[in-house]
């Protein structure tokens, strides 16, 4: 019995995470890094979740400041050599831009209700006849005197009675009260649809209706399905949702093209992931500041225009100072090649994206 005690005393301890053999003094696994004695609490399990997934630890709060104060400071150290000191790019861009997101889906949740009610708006709207104000109602009347003017004037000669008159009278009032012309831009049979909708008509039949091709391909299609919702009045939001929700997609897209843009302006200062390296902390701290803008404005509805347009000044400002920190550049040279950077990704990059997203919000389920 003693000797068994002493084969399991004698024992060599293992880690928990990676079976690896260490010593009993070790408190972290030197081949794995985790914790020898990890017993699974609230506390750890959350931690683990927190720093698995957005890395959320002393490194961010101590990224976070020369982030938002010293431009090009991270992307400098991170190129040195520095990196596990400060936060990862891309780990820094990814945790932000969630934040990011998540405070922009509640000014994302009343644009699209807006929309919807615009929608429905305009919908009822579309064929209401005009309102006829007190000018144009004095008008009609005096036409409709000098119309029966005549009539009256040679009743015997004519042979009508009384009644024949009032009656004439009646119809041709009824007949200017009758609009003629409605406030419709649809390029279809707009009050057709309608009652093919009423009756719960297939939506086939509605789209040939509305002028779909026999053989409508997928893009035709989708063009017909959105247009028949903003016809029913519901479809307006549905569009807005879905560009929001590409946006982070795009966003994939649009840094490497900024780190390509960065790249041809300064071909001679290293290779392209150095100007990735830039473009990742430059984009955190766009989303860090329009985070800050957007919850400020969600809670203060009434923020001044100059205060939104001076934020917007300053991002121009930080990413100069980034510019001349990182790449060791003359001011008045990179001030120069800021305003053609600049100017080639808001001119150029930006509309051709938005325009794209929008057209893949308008075919999107």
């Amino acid at each position: 019995m003693a000797d068994l005690e002493l084969v399991t005393a004698n024992e060599p301890l293992h880690c928990q995470n990676c079976d690896s053999i260490i010593e009993e003094a070790f408190e972290f696994c030197p081949n794995c890094g985790q914790k020898t004695n990890d017993r699974l609490t609230i506390g750890v399990l959350f931690y683990n979740t927190i720093s698995n997934y957005f890395s959320f630890d002393a490194r961010f709060l101590k990224s976070f400041v020369p982030l938002m104060f010293k431009p090009g400071y991270l992307a400098e150290k991170f190129l040195e050599g520095k990196r596990l000191l400060y936060l990862h790019p891309a780990q820094m861009y990814l945790f932000i831009s969630v934040i990011f997101f998540f405070i922009m889906s509640f000014s994302t949740r009343d644009l699209v209700h807006e929309a919807n009610v615009i929608n429905e708006k305009v919908v009822k709207s579309e064929f209401v006849p005009k309102a006829k104000d007190s000018l144009a109602s004095e008008l009609d009347s005096v036409q409709i005197q000098q119309i029966m003017k005549p009539i009256k004037d040679n009743q015997k000669i004519l042979g009508l009675k009384d009644s024949d008159l009032k009656m004439a009278d009646s119809l041709i009032k009824l007949e200017a009260a009758e609009p003629k012309n409605l406030n419709t831009s649809w390029d279809f049979d707009k009050e057709k649809v309608d009652s093919l909708l009423a009756v719960g008509a297939d939506k086939e039949v509605i789209y040939k209706e509305m002028g779909m091709s026999d053989d409508a391909g997928f893009i035709e299609r989708r063009l017909y399905t959105r247009m028949l919702s903003l016809a029913e009045g519901k479809g307006a939001g549905s569009i807005v949702q879905a560009f929001f929700d590409s946006i982070p997609i795009s966003m994939f897209f649009l840094l490497p093209f900024f780190a390509l843009i960065l790249k041809i302006f300064y071909y001679n200062k290293g290779n392209y992931v150095h100007h990735l390296v830039f473009s990742f902390y430059y984009f955190s701290f766009l989303f860090m500041v329009f985070s800050i803008l957007f919850g400020i404005n969600y809670l203060f509805k009434d923020m001044p225009a100059w205060i939104t347009w001076l934020i917007a000044l300053s991002t121009y400002v930080y990413f100069l100072i980034a510019l001349i920190r990182f790449y060791k550049q003359h001011w008045f040279l990179t001030w120069v090649k800021s305003g053609f950077i600049s100017f080639v990704f808001l001119m150029l990059v930006l509309p051709t994206t938005a325009g794209i997203l929008m057209a893949f919000s308008f075919l999107a389920s």
